[in-house]
């Protein structure tokens, strides 16, 4: 995992600015361990409004509309533990290593964000260090004191998508994407689960996108690199834009996350 020191990078976040990292329900039963990289739609009082209209940080090109409070309702059904992250994508992008071309995004669906137009190597550190960083040094602390107490860990991503990208016009037209890389074993048993349960909603591997080392973050580093079994949720977002929806999810996901993970539990070397 890359890591940068104070000393390479100047301030970004000031005494006025929350802490980037939120941890819920830290010692819950549950073998299954919950993330949402992409929850929150703060900005640091350095960068004022991005140079964006107030609207634009409604849209899914900010944060992963209602995915934190799906992930809260999961944490809350299952017992789970729960770390989530408080500012916006627009800022730095907790689910995309330092190198990716979007982690500090000039352009999203359409809109430009001029606050990171030529921005220096010096400022998109700081953005990294100060909110990036201590995002996954959270979670890899607590799945190595899971591991170091023998506990297993199922690692589930939370996350939510659009359902018509404004630039493009394209269309996701499904309800629930299971999303991986190399290890398809939890993704494959929740589509099945979940599937039995919920006969009338439409459910897609690696849809609206195929995980990969420079698309994402906590899949790639926390999953595969430990070898502990771990799916991406994307749930569109109109289906989960208020409370109402964000709980009717978290209920639809809860029982066949347990059923997926107690069934990989049960098999040698959770294949």
């Amino acid at each position: 995992m890359l890591r940068f020191t104070d000393r390479d990078t100047t301030r970004v976040l000031s005494a006025g600015d929350p802490d980037p990292v939120v941890r819920i329900n830290a010692g819950g039963a549950s073998t299954i361990f919950l993330t949402c990289e992409h929850a929150g739609r703060s900005v640091p009082l350095a960068l004022g409004d991005l140079g964006i209209a107030p609207e634009e940080m409604d849209r899914h090109i900010a944060y992963d509309v209602g995915a934190e409070g799906v992930a809260r309702g999961l944490a809350e059904r299952l017992d789970a533990a729960l770390i989530l992250q408080r500012y916006s994508r627009l800022v730095v992008d907790c689910n995309r290593p330092f190198e990716a071309t979007d982690c500090v995004v000039l352009q999203s669906d359409g809109t430009t964000i001029p606050a990171n137009a030529d921005i220096s190597d010096t400022e998109r550190r700081a953005r990294y260090v100060e909110i990036h960083q201590p995002l996954h040094e959270a979670i890899a602390t607590a799945l190595d004191q899971r591991q170091a107490a023998g506990k297993p860990s199922f690692l589930v991503s939370v996350h939510s998508f659009t359902p018509v990208m404004r630039a493009t016009g394209a269309v996701r037209d499904f309800e629930l994407g299971l999303l991986y890389n190399r290890d398809a074993r939890l993704a494959e048993r929740l589509a099945e689960a979940f599937r039995a349960a919920n006969p009338d909603v439409t459910v897609k591997l690696n849809a609206p996108y195929h995980v990969d080392d420079i698309s994402d973050y906590t899949i790639p580093v926390h999953g595969e690199r430990r070898g502990i079994p771990h799916v991406l949720l994307e749930i569109r977002n109109d289906l989960i834009n208020d409370a109402r929806g964000q709980q009717e999810w978290a209920e639809r996901l809860a029982m066949p996350l347990r059923l997926a993970a107690e069934n990989l539990e049960g098999t040698p070397d959770g294949r």
